[in-house]
């Protein structure tokens, strides 16, 4: 599944996609304005999430967001723009 041609964002945000799975196999996201892929396992019975930050150049573009996934997957997508923030490890205060 493909969605395309969101509005463009302000040069200097980051893109941010965040993704949420459960099933067995794993979801594959390809954010194509900022050339960049990632994949998250998913497991039956369990909810998994990652937040994707990509603050990279070309993230205020408009572009496509590819989802691929087995039917043993349940899926959801969102996706949005905003200021950049610093990477922290986990646990880590501001």
């Amino acid at each position: 599944m493909s969605f395309t041609k969101g509005t463009k964002g302000t040069k200097g945000d980051a893109l941010i996609v965040a993704v949420r799975c459960e099933g067995r196999g794993d979801v594959k996201v390809v954010v194509k304005p900022v050339n960049s892929s990632f994949q998250l396992p998913c497991v039956d019975g369990k909810v998994n999430t990652t937040y994707n930050q990509l603050a990279l150049a070309g993230a205020e573009k408009a572009g496509t967001v590819a989802v691929s996934a087995p039917t043993t997957v349940t899926w959801s997508l969102t996706v949005g723009r905003g200021d950049r923030q610093e990477s922290r490890h986990p646990g880590e205060r501001a």
